[in-house]
């Protein structure tokens, strides 16, 4: 409050400004994030979501973006950490919705004796069938903040798929928030280049491709001294080499069942994505920018 009054020409600018930022970034998040998926995002056969609290997912089911998607959280949902992954399906494409849970299948397959940092909620995959007839296993995933869990869990949903014969025949879609960096530090973050190179040697693919690009950011923030963790916060100006901007999001699916037609990103809520700019925002209520891709059936051809 001392810093506030000092450099503030009075109380009522920062207070002002406070006000402003607590009611769209903390009271008015949830809406606003329904608001980007029911306005913006409501042709999306499938939608992946991750850190994603239990008042999101009632608010979801009833209201108009439960009318168009089934929602979809786990049957061990975390309803205090508020982090759960979550899954949407457009009814007109998936009418059943889903068809069974297998996230324990997943997390059975984990490697003996190897503990990976995961919590309930973290992980949701499950099975359904297209209007036509098509079977998918479509998974969420939020990583830890280091990113280590990430190669575990992806080489777990492969081994759970391959390893069960009603699911080798299952198209694959998931959306992730691996929690990878451009520059990690060597044994306590993952490596985004690492990380493509497990899921190709597990027969996947991304939406940006085999190789992403290290420096294709999906977040780009900060923190300011006006918050209690001095020791993560940093000048204005140095927010881009000392902030979180990194490239954390994918969209993975195995290689022989579909071929990218475009892929975009989003900070905005408008499908489209400011280089530079960081968010969350007024505008835009997360700290992750929105992942897309159109992905067309190799069959299709």
């Amino acid at each position: 409050v001392h810093m506030m009054n000092t450099v503030s020409e009075s109380p009522d600018v920062w207070q002002d400004l406070k006000r402003a930022m607590v009611e769209n970034l903390n009271k008015k998040k949830v809406p606003h994030t329904l608001a980007i998926l029911e306005n913006v995002y409501s042709d999306a056969d499938i939608i992946t979501l991750q850190e994603v609290s239990s008042s999101f997912i009632d608010e979801a089911r009833e209201g108009k973006l439960g009318t168009k998607f089934h929602i979809i959280a786990p049957d061990k949902a975390d309803s205090v950490r508020d982090q759960n992954s979550v899954i949407c399906l457009n009814r007109k494409t998936f009418p059943d919705g889903a068809n069974m849970e297998i996230t324990p299948r997943v997390e059975g397959a984990f490697p003996s004796g190897k503990p990976v940092p995961v919590a309930n909620g973290d992980i949701l995959a499950i099975t359904a069938k297209s209007v036509d007839g098509v079977p998918f296993v479509v998974a969420s995933f939020h990583g830890d903040t280091n990113g280590l869990a990430t190669k575990p869990v992806t080489d777990a949903v492969v081994k759970a798929m391959s390893s069960d014969h009603q699911l080798i025949s299952h198209h694959l879609v998931f959306g992730l928030d691996a929690n990878t960096y451009e520059h990690a530090k060597p044994g306590k973050q993952q490596d985004v280049l690492d990380f493509a190179e497990e899921y190709t040697s597990k027969g996947l693919t991304s939406c940006w491709g085999d190789t992403p690009n290290p420096q294709n950011y999906t977040t780009f923030n900060a923190r300011t001294f006006l918050q209690p963790q001095l020791n993560k916060a940093c000048r204005s100006t140095e927010k881009r080499e000392k902030g979180d901007v990194n490239p954390k999001d994918f969209i993975l699916f195995h290689k022989g069942d579909f071929d990218v037609v475009k892929t975009w990103k989003d900070n905005t809520g408008n499908k489209k994505y400011i280089e530079g700019m960081a968010f969350p925002t007024l505008d835009f209520p997360s700290d992750h920018g929105i992942l897309a891709t159109v992905l067309k059936p190799i069959s299709a051809k």
